[in-house]
């Protein structure tokens, strides 16, 4: 009989796509592959785009039920981030202000509250085998639909509010996250690097949590790529622009690199409140002509990127796990990762590095440029890697965690749960 799971995401392509949407994607699939029944959760905010539809036409549209809750909040959000957010919302929206402010408010406390409440709300007729939460914000609707089914809770660890704020946590979500990981049935952690963490940081019993590595969609054939000819050596950093990337630490490297490879040029893909300061220092070191800045780049932008790059480099200070990384070597790209970082457990094909040790950094990069068979032999070993690392094959040690907690399986037909915004409909 098919296990049913109720799933709380936060962000889920093609919206707010990040590595917690993917993530959450890879998961849906690989579940549905293996004949599950998913009912997923997802935040709509209908004030952007009122029409448009959460999920792009795949089968995951077709089989998963989907509840839409109304809601302006993102990933990785802060106080001060929403706010912002909110106020410039209300200047440029299609309905007035007071409406607007009426429904979403400034204050993100509020608005998780608020979600939390409406989404509870909408899922109270749902009577799901397991629910599945990703991200702080989902964790007390999570919470609250357990208590009322009686179910099993799992919480998906994809990062801490201590990974999202450098250590420098705000204390409220803080408690809310500690809380909430606590009163779960079970937690899966990314990594052990994330394990450890949550044992160490937030007083998790080891024996409550589950390591779950990411995984990729499809375990690829063997790239073959020779270097290109007459060109610029390509290092490439992508990633969002925050301390937590450590793409300030790539820029010391770039500049320890240039004294032997003139020519390199470093690529920095990505958006975020650092690059400001980054662009500062690249000049300051003097590789104004060197680094370029991509700014944000959309999926299929990053994966050309990726083909293109001689090298792919890591430096997070701390990462939780690291998709980009299984992108990269995907596409062909030998990759230097931080120690400090979930995927370095994983992707055995790179050479790794201590974040803060730039000459360290820097003389990785410079094997992977200068020696061919070196980089030849690291593209060879990427199917082998990623044959073990595909959603399919992590959905099917999820499903194993799921039947351990939920022994006793009760079938539910799929339906599809829409809620209507009432001011969005009467515009």
């Amino acid at each position: 009989m098919p296990i049913h799971t109720l799933m709380f995401g936060w962000e889920y392509p093609p919206a707010h796509c990040g590595g917690l949407g993917v993530a959450c994607q890879g998961i849906v699939r690989g579940l549905l592959h293996h004949g599950a029944q998913v009912t997923l959760v997802l935040p709509h905010d209908r004030g952007i785009e009122s029409g448009v539809k959460i999920l792009s036409p795949t089968v995951e549209q077709r089989v998963a039920s989907i509840v839409e809750v109304p809601s302006m909040l993102q990933p990785y959000d802060g106080p001060s981030d929403y706010a912002a957010r909110s106020e410039e919302r209300w200047h440029t929206a299609s309905v007035p202000a007071g409406a607007m402010q009426q429904l979403y408010g400034s204050d993100l406390l509020a608005e998780v509250e608020r979600f939390t409440a409406t989404a509870a709300d909408m899922t109270k007729n749902i009577h799901p085998d397991i629910i599945h939460t990703h991200d702080w914000m989902t964790l007390e609707a999570g919470h609250r639909s357990a208590k009322k089914s009686g179910k099993p809770l799992i919480a998906h660890v994809h990062a801490t509010e201590l990974d999202r704020t450098e250590y420098n946590p705000n204390q409220w979500i803080y408690d809310r996250e500690r809380d909430g990981l606590l009163r779960a049935t079970k937690v899966i952690a990314v990594s052990e690097y994330t394990k450890q963490l949550l044992i160490r940081e937030y007083g998790i019993p080891n024996d409550s949590i589950t390591v779950l590595h990411n995984g990729t969609q499809d375990a690829p054939r063997e790239v073959s790529r020779p270097r290109r000819q007459n060109k610029h050596p390509l290092v490439l950093f992508l990633g969002r622009l925050t301390v937590q990337k450590g793409a300030m630490y790539f820029l010391e490297a770039a500049r320890k690199m240039i004294d032997y490879v003139p020519d390199i040029r470093c690529v920095i893909a990505g958006e975020g409140y650092l690059l400001p300061e980054l662009i500062g220092r690249a000049c300051e070191l003097g590789l104004a002509e060197s680094v370029i800045f991509a700014g944000k780049v959309k999926s299929e932008e990053a994966e050309s990127l990726y083909r293109q790059a001689d090298c792919f480099v890591m430096p997070s200070v701390s990462e939780p796990f690291g998709l980009v990384a299984l992108e990269a070597i995907t596409h062909g790209a030998p990759v230097v990762l931080s120690k400090q970082s979930g995927a370095s457990e994983v992707v055995h094909n790179a050479l790794t590095v201590d974040f803060w040790d730039t000459d360290k950094m820097a003389d990785c990069i410079l094997t992977v440029l200068r020696e061919q068979p070196i980089a030849d032999q690291m593209r060879k070993e990427t199917p082998r890697i990623l044959r073990h690392l595909t959603w399919n094959n992590q959905a099917s040690k999820l499903l194993s965690l799921y039947h351990s907690l939920s022994p006793a399986l009760a079938p539910l037909s799929a339906s599809i749960f829409n809620y209507t915004n009432p001011i969005a409909s009467s515009t």
